[in-house]
């Protein structure tokens, strides 16, 4: 038997997009699927967004990539953005969610590491069901099995606290603690947001004892939860942060931010990548930027969230057999189901036309773009309602 030309590490559904056109993609055939699945939580503006596909034209006829060697204005007016509307001093620009994980890593790493910090603290205490990338490092760094098997032996340096227990992740600390590596709200893992108390107890712990707080907000950050970041819901500020998807809004685009005190071990020839930050990715980010970083924007996509979310938690009440919870913030929802989500999942797309994400814990992630409106949620609504009647979940 022959190996396909794309690695098979993917079993890929039948849908094949050629097209999108706002908020629906449009296969070879011509089927038309209503998107609420956005790329994974990246195509916050559509499919068709002008201001984004103007600045990404205009940029490719201008100059696309120079590498790092040379000065970007286009990136430090990024990076300058960023900071302004964020808890950071310094941006790091990478490829991947994965690439800023990593680069978030490296840095709290290298905080204790630096020429006048302790070198013995290496180890960062992250939680169950955490899903931080597919790298060597981000693999080890998720307690996750299925993401481990065939790669052996993982890296070391890393601690599995349960998640949203803080007396469990204290009890992991010790003086090879570098510090705590959280998603605020789980996606992959079911999107599960963490309690004020247990954000607000890691905060703490690392104050008081000079650890490093690193927030992945690679999948609940950039507007999808009606905040530009999520950790803004609890009133407290990481020391590093991971960022991508939604950023370059469907161009392969991530940050790792930090503040100066975090980055002190970063300095010349530390980290580096060749594509990451380059002119056409930072034509991207800005488009992103100039429309979802504004208080205008932001309060639509709360308004919408919650607007969608008691649609949904009336629509389970109809369906108490299959749904169980709504739980989730802004455009970043979950639906907890009784039975197996995935088979749902793949009975809404194939018979139904309607793109979702599946998740842990038996969740359907519900990730519309973020300028879908009133004609979306609607269609959403006649495709879940039609899916659900339609499905046996014995098969």
């Amino acid at each position: 038997m022959s190996i396909s030309p794309l690695m098979p590490v993917y079993p890929r559904c039948g849908v094949r997009p050629v097209k999108g056109e706002h908020c629906h993609l449009i296969d070879e055939d011509g089927t038309r699927y209503l998107d609420f699945a956005s790329g994974i939580a990246v195509n916050l503006l559509g499919h068709s967004h002008a201001g984004l596909i103007g600045a990404i034209q205009q940029q490719a006829e201008t100059l696309m990539h120079v590498s790092n060697l040379y000065g970007s204005p286009q990136g430090e007016a990024l990076a300058q953005r960023l900071v302004d509307k964020t808890f950071a001093d310094t941006v790091f620009f990478t490829n991947s969610g994965a690439e800023a994980v990593e680069a978030a890593i490296k840095t709290a790493r290298a905080y204790h590491q630096h020429e006048d910090g302790d070198g013995n603290r290496t180890e960062l205490i992250t939680f169950t069901n955490a899903f931080h990338g597919r790298t060597m490092a981000t693999i080890s760094a998720s307690n996750q099995e299925k993401m481990h098997k065939g790669f052996m032996p993982l890296l070391a340096g890393f601690q599995y606290a349960e998640f949203d227990n803080l007396e469990h992740a204290k009890s992991l600390m010790s003086d090879k603690t570098a510090g705590f590596l959280v998603e605020p709200i789980q996606g992959e893992g079911g999107i599960r947001p963490a309690s004020d108390e247990f954000m607000h107890g890691l905060r703490a712990l690392a104050d008081e004892n000079d650890l490093m707080l690193i927030f992945d907000e690679v999948q609940c950050g950039v507007a999808r939860t009606g905040k530009l970041y999520a950790y803004e819901h609890y009133g407290i500020e990481p020391d590093i942060m991971a960022t991508a998807k939604g950023i370059g809004g469907g161009f392969p685009l991530g940050a790792c931010l930090a503040t100066e005190k975090a980055a002190r071990g970063m300095g010349f020839g530390t980290h580096g990548s060749t594509y990451g930050g380059n002119p056409l990715a930072m034509a991207a980010g800005t488009a992103v930027m100039d429309a979802v970083a504004n208080d205008e924007f932001l309060a639509e996509v709360t308004e919408k969230g919650e607007r969608l979310r008691s649609r949904l938690e009336q629509f389970i009440g109809n369906y108490p057999d299959l749904f169980e919870l709504v739980r989730g913030k802004g455009l970043m929802l979950g639906l907890k189901m009784k039975v197996e989500s995935r088979p749902f999942f793949v009975h809404l797309r194939d018979n139904h036309q309607l793109l979702t994400v599946a998740a842990g814990d038996n969740t359907l992630r519900v990730l519309p773009p973020l300028v879908a409106g009133d004609a979306e949620f609607d269609e959403f609504f006649d495709k879940l309602s039609a899916g659900a009647a339609s499905y046996d979940p014995a098969g």
